[in-house]
């Protein structure tokens, strides 16, 4: 099977998707909605398949460069948002989904091609482990920076009394509260099984569980962001706009330790070293 064009189904199904949520948001078609699922439900399948091929074919999850790892935030970040579609129904939050998930799987399809097998340091259930529990982890806390957003939205809209046209649309205060206390909650249980199983696997690789590399030190620094927001929520009751505003410093903090502690610090978990070691 030819895993470019399965990555090219999924592409296309994330596109219409986009597309059919669109029409939705405009003219509160039904058919819409219910089209719309179906192709993000089957976008995910054939990505899920494509991700199951690249690992069958060099023996470890194929996220060894940026590109990469941008397609496979998508594939987690729209597994997420159909999982808390079943207890959340917000078809408004596939309009932000299915866009950016299309744009991240066709930023992976311009990856270089992958190696015929990683080097064995590359290789393991630990490492399988802690890149599961990271990327998931993110996607939950993406939904909670898209509950945040779209929270401060719904309030504006709600004090100047315009409820009318998309905005109607909008889910309540209440329920993107929710979504964000809950998507808040998954994500940071995840990314913090994410360190854990991170630490494990460079004890194993490298004998050590922490070497100060920026992104251990930036991971941290974004595990004790959400730590305490997890705190003030529980602890003092921060909610609605506070707990929105967090959430959006929070996933500003989490996007710099992903991509930007990649590109402007050295270390071993910079692309750059990531893709050298994976040809060794």
């Amino acid at each position: 099977m030819n895993a470019d064009l399965v990555r090219g189904l999924a592409l296309v199904s994330y596109f219409l998707a986009a597309v059919a949520f669109l029409v939705f948001l405009l003219r509160e078609s039904e058919s819409a909605r219910r089209g719309a699922t179906v192709l993000v439900a089957a976008g995910f399948a054939v990505q899920t398949v494509f991700l199951i091929l690249g690992t069958l074919e060099v023996g470890q999850l194929p996220v060894f460069n940026l590109s990469q790892a941008l397609g496979f935030s998508g594939w987690a970040l729209v597994g997420v948002y159909l999982l808390v579609s079943t207890r959340f129904r917000l078809p408004v939050l596939g309009v932000c989904v299915t866009p950016l998930a299309a744009v991240l799987v066709f930023v992976s399809a311009l990856s270089r091609s992958r190696p015929a097998q990683v080097t064995p340091i590359f290789q393991g259930l630990w490492l399988s482990a802690h890149l599961v529990t990271a990327f998931i982890g993110y996607g939950f806390l993406a939904l909670s920076f898209l509950a945040g957003v779209l929270y401060l939205l719904q309030e504006r809209e709600i004090k100047a009394k315009r409820t009318g046209g998309v905005y109607r649309r909008l889910p309540s205060l209440g329920t993107l509260d929710a979504l964000n206390h809950t998507s808040l909650t998954l994500g940071f249980a995840l990314i913090s099984a994410g360190i854990v199983t991170g630490a494990v696997y460079a004890q194993v690789t490298l004998g050590s569980y922490w070497r100060w590399d920026p992104k251990e030190v930036w991971a941290f620094i974004t595990w004790l962001v959400y730590a305490g927001l997890i705190h003030q929520r529980v602890t003092v009751g921060w909610r609605g706009r506070r707990a929105a505003i967090m959430s959006i410093v929070g996933f500003a903090v989490l996007c710099f330790t992903f991509l930007g502690v990649s590109h402007l610090l050295t270390g071993y978990h910079s692309f750059a070293n990531l893709e050298r070691l994976e040809m060794k």
